[in-house]
């Protein structure tokens, strides 16, 4: 086959995505004086960070003035079931409000208190009031700031350009390649250093609270490249996403719902988390509330669509119209009136815990490859607290920015190796001109379900391992056979889907051969046959070893802080 042509495009500091992390980070790095190239699948601005929608959790005291870094740091290593790495955890709290008033100084509003300081709502598993808000509409608040943050800056954006391969040189960050989804182009990015703000892979299950694009891109290309990655069998499902139509099924329903006092109800009428977490019923960690929930419907007292109801019918119309607006439009569309109706709800996949090991600057085990946000692993450990997200987007979107930048600076360009390139873009060729082979929308379902039925909320030896041998065979048999039925790269949904499918894969395979690993109970995994002599205080990491084949292994979880019970 003749060499593809492609364009070369060179630049000090590249960010892989455009949500709340990789914004961030691209206005930091641009605070260098540096060239800096900000890629994104979808059009700048549309991230999944923007259907976030609780919370930024940070100890202000602003409403609980008791509320403090260490009982901040307190509740995330409690609610990540000590499995966080606690450096990381630590660098969390104790930036997280620098960054909210950087927020505020680019533009961000946020709701306030009668003396005019910034609102903070009860969020799940916290001490205090401690998550600061937008009404119900914090993520997109952000997303709304840091687009417009991102225009008054140097920084060159590359929207609907597909990221699909690291390129290294002796080890260390040289490239990446993509795909202009537009026009078909091939590129190739000569950075001097990587971000990676990918965010999460909600996608490879087939209900999820995610955007479409959330489909485990980064996961797959760092795993592809040699990083390590950490704790990815902890996938969070957000007890409350809705049920109906079939359309919005796993559409999120906020915890600030529950925050503002919604209380969750069997069919027979009652309020079971009674049954369950008495102490703080509704505000439980959010895997406890999802098993809740979906042990209520195992037994028979579910909604009609395999869920439970969520009714904030008893509480002032203003307080619902004020602080829950966004709500009260999304359950309008499908007939329902929250103000005098309950929700009908259930858990739906929603956050990865796990992902591309970091270090305190945010560095990957790849030297000259950063990484911020969801795409990462080991700030929350084996479940993440509400409102902790959006603060670890804006925390370490910073940090990887800032060192990224000075990697840079310290470092020159490396070469590339032409004919990784050529191979690569042949690979992704292969998919538009194959005449026999499996459709990327088959696959794609066929993989979701999977990862639903065996990889789900109540997980066990022989539905993880039917899962793992499934997508083993995947990987081997399917995803060679991709092919796409219109033979145009021009703005090519299938080739996209294409594009996304083996990324899915590698990240379902990830996910599945860890949790098969653990045996225990923690956090967000839950067998229904743990050992009980599993106690769990270690954390899974996973690399591709050099023949190729996924190597995962066991390592203690270290304490510089907070104790183990």
């Amino acid at each position: 086959m003749e060499d593809l042509p492609y364009k070369t495009i060179l630049c000090d500091v590249l960010v892989v995505g455009a949500g709340g992390a990789g914004c961030r980070a691209a206005i930091e790095a641009a605070n260098h004086n540096l060239d800096v190239i900000m890629i994104s699948k979808e059009l700048v601005g549309k991230a999944h960070t923007a259907m976030a929608e609780g919370g930024y959790n940070v100890s202000l005291g602003n409403v609980d003035p008791d509320d403090d870094v260490e009982t901040h740091m307190r509740d995330t290593i409690v609610g990540g079931n000590y499995l966080n790495n606690q450096e990381l955890a630590q660098i969390l709290v104790e930036n997280a409000a620098e960054r909210i008033y950087d927020l505020e100084d680019m533009g961000a509003v946020f709701d306030r208190t009668p003396e005019g300081k910034i609102a903070q709502r009860p969020f799940g598993k916290q001490s205090w009031r401690r998550t600061a808000y937008a009404s119900d509409r914090t993520g997109s608040e952000i997303m709304v700031t840091l687009t417009e943050a991102i225009r008054k800056t140097s920084v060159r954006v590359y929207d609907e350009v597909f990221a699909t391969k690291l390129l290294l040189t002796d080890g260390k960050i040289a490239g990446v390649t993509a795909v202009d989804l537009k026009y078909g182009d091939y590129l190739v990015f000569r950075p001097k250093a990587v971000v990676m703000g990918t965010g999460g892979a909600g996608r490879i299950f087939s209900v999820t609270s995610n955007a479409q694009l959330d489909v485990g891109d980064g996961y797959g290309m760092a795993y592809e490249a040699g990083a390590e990655l950490i704790d990815m069998e902890f996938v969070q499902m957000h007890p409350t996403g809705m049920c109906a139509p079939k359309s919005a099924v796993g559409r999120l329903v906020t915890e600030a719902v529950r925050g503002e006092g919604g209380i969750l109800l069997n069919n027979k009428g009652e309020r079971f988390m009674n049954n369950y977490y008495p102490q703080v019923m509704e505000l439980a960690g959010r895997d406890q509330v999802a098993r809740s929930i979906m042990t209520e419907v195992l037994e028979g007292r579910g909604s009609p669509n395999g869920g439970a109801y969520l009714s904030i019918a008893h509480l002032p119309h203003q307080i619902i119209e004020f602080r829950l607006e966004s709500m009260i439009e999304q359950f309008d569309d499908a007939g329902v009136d929250i103000r005098h109706d309950p929700m009908e709800v259930s858990p739906t996949a929603h956050h990865f815990m796990g992902g591309i090991r970091i270090d305190t600057n945010s560095q990957s085990t790849l030297p000259g490859v950063f990484a911020a946000g969801e795409c990462t692993g080991g700030v929350h450990g084996g479940n993440r607290l509400g409102g902790n997200a959006l603060a670890d987007t804006q925390v370490y979107g910073a940090l990887a920015g800032e060192n990224a930048a000075k990697y840079a600076k310290k470092n020159e360009r490396l070469g590339v190796n032409r004919k990784e390139i050529q191979e690569e873009f042949a690979h992704l060729e292969a998919m538009l001109i194959r005449t026999e082979g499996v459709s990327p929308s088959d696959a794609r379902e066929e993989l979701t379900e999977l990862m639903w039925s065996k990889v789900q909320i109540f997980r066990n030896e022989e539905d993880m391992a039917f899962a793992v041998k499934e997508l083993r065979r995947i990987q081997k048999e399917v995803v060679p056979k991709i092919k796409v039925d219109v033979n145009e790269k021009r703005f090519n949904p299938g080739w996209h889907q294409a594009l996304e499918y083996e990324h899915m894969v590698k990240t379902a395979r990830m996910v599945a051969e860890a949790a098969l690993m653990r045996k225990g109970n923690r956090g967000a995994h839950f067998r229904t046959d743990a050992d009980p002599n599993d106690k769990g205080y270690y954390n899974i990491v996973i690399r591709r070893g050099e023949d190729g084949e996924m190597e995962l292994r066991k390592e203690d979880v270290v304490v510089t802080k907070i104790e183990l019970p």
